[in-house]
Parts: C-alpha cells; sequence; structure tokens
C-alpha cells in the first residue's frame, strides 16, 4: 500500500537536501566554456552517477560503509574536506593561472566530481537515503517507492541543469565569474559546515 503522506514527506526531503537550484549557478561555474552538448553530457553523467551511489547506499545503506570501517561522521568530513578543495579552484582559479601563465582546460570533467558526488550524492543525501529506507517500513515494496522518488529526484535534478545555458547567458560573462566567486566562498562555508556536522556526529563536540 502506497502511503502518499510519506511520499511527499520524502520527496520534499530529499529535494531540499539535493537542491536542485542551487546546483544550476555551481554547474555554471564549473563547466564554463563548454558548449552546448558537452554540457549536456555531463549533465546527464552526474545525475546517473548520483543515482547508481545514492541506490547502493540506501539498499546497503550503513553496512557499506561499516564494512570498511568507515563511519557516517567521517564520511561527512572527508565530503567537506573534498568540497573544500573545489571551492578554493572556484576562489582562485584565475588568479593561479594568471601567476602560472596557464589556461582553464576546456577538456576538464566535472562529472563525477564534485558534480555527483559531493554534490549530488553528499553525505546529507546518502545519510537521507539511509533514513528513508528505514522509516519506508522494510520489504521490497516501500523499498520499490523510495528509490523510485530517488529517480524523479534525479530527473528533475537533470531538467534543472538544462536550463544553466539560458541562466549563464543571461548572467553575461562577468556576471559568471561574480557568481562563481561568491558561490565559491558559500561552497567553502558549506565544506566547513559539513567537517563540523562530521566532528559532532564523533561525539568530540
Amino acid at each position: 500500500m502506497i502511503d502518499t503522506a510519506f511520499l511527499i514527506t520524502a520527496f520534499a526531503t530529499l529535494f531540499v537536501v539535493i537542491d536542485p537550484p542551487g546546483l544550476v549557478p555551481l554547474f555554471i561555474a564549473l563547466t564554463r566554456g563548454m558548449d552546448v552538448e558537452r554540457r549536456r553530457a555531463m549533465a546527464l553523467r552526474a545525475c546517473v552517477i548520483a543515482t547508481i551511489l545514492l541506490t547502493a547506499f540506501a539498499l546497503m545503506g550503513e553496512a557499506l560503509l561499516g564494512f570498511i570501517g568507515i563511519s557516517m561522521p567521517a564520511f561527512r568530513i572527508a565530503g567537506g574536506i573534498l568540497l573544500f578543495l573545489t571551492a578554493l579552484d572556484m576562489l582562485f582559479e584565475r588568479r593561479t593561472q594568471r601567476r602560472e601563465g596557464q589556461h582553464a582546460d576546456p577538456d576538464h570533467d566535472p562529472s563525477v566530481f564534485p558534480l555527483a558526488t559531493p554534490l549530488i550524492a553528499g553525505p546529507g543525501a546518502i545519510a537521507t537515503m539511509i533514513l528513508l529506507m528505514g522509516q519506508s517500513g522494510g520489504g521490497w515494496g516501500g523499498a520499490a517507492q523510495v528509490l523510485g522518488l530517488l529517480l524523479a529526484m534525479m530527473v528533475a535534478t537533470f531538467l534543472f541543469l538544462l536550463a544553466a545555458p539560458p541562466i549563464e547567458r543571461a548572467l553575461g560573462r562577468t556576471g559568471t565569474v561574480v557568481i562563481t566567486r561568491l558561490l565559491g566562498m558559500l561552497l567553502a562555508a558549506l565544506s566547513v559546515q559539513f567537517v563540523i556536522d562530521g566532528v559532532r556526529g564523533t561525539g568530540l563536540i
């Protein structure tokens, strides 16, 4: 039997945690200079990889991390550190290129890192999937409902990412650079919050 209230709550939770609208400006910043086809490929690959990762954690949950001796707080701390490195690249990329006489690499592929993980399938999304599977009541019926919600969420995320090119055109080059630097600062703060939440989860604070 389908619990409509649970499905609505679960979808809203996933939407808030993954935050597809918030991913759009980050996607613009990470794929600046790419043509529309390449951006579409990046978005599709990121969503597919994130779906596979979140499905694996939903089905196997904490047992998967426990098998290799990794706790959820440790995973959250590691994700925060990796996200902080990405934020530094966004903040200081132009300064580094000017100092070293380099140019942006048009062939870089951000679809796996940081788009698929930790931006889409981050510690928060992984923990949410584990929690929702536990709340689904068990059995294949409940699991199918949660995985169906995940698939719908990934389709919504992909559609939001496809809207990136017209948004970038509206911002212009200067606007995109400003947004990139601003988002770099916000991403750095978010990464630090991940680390703080992970440390708090260990009981140290």
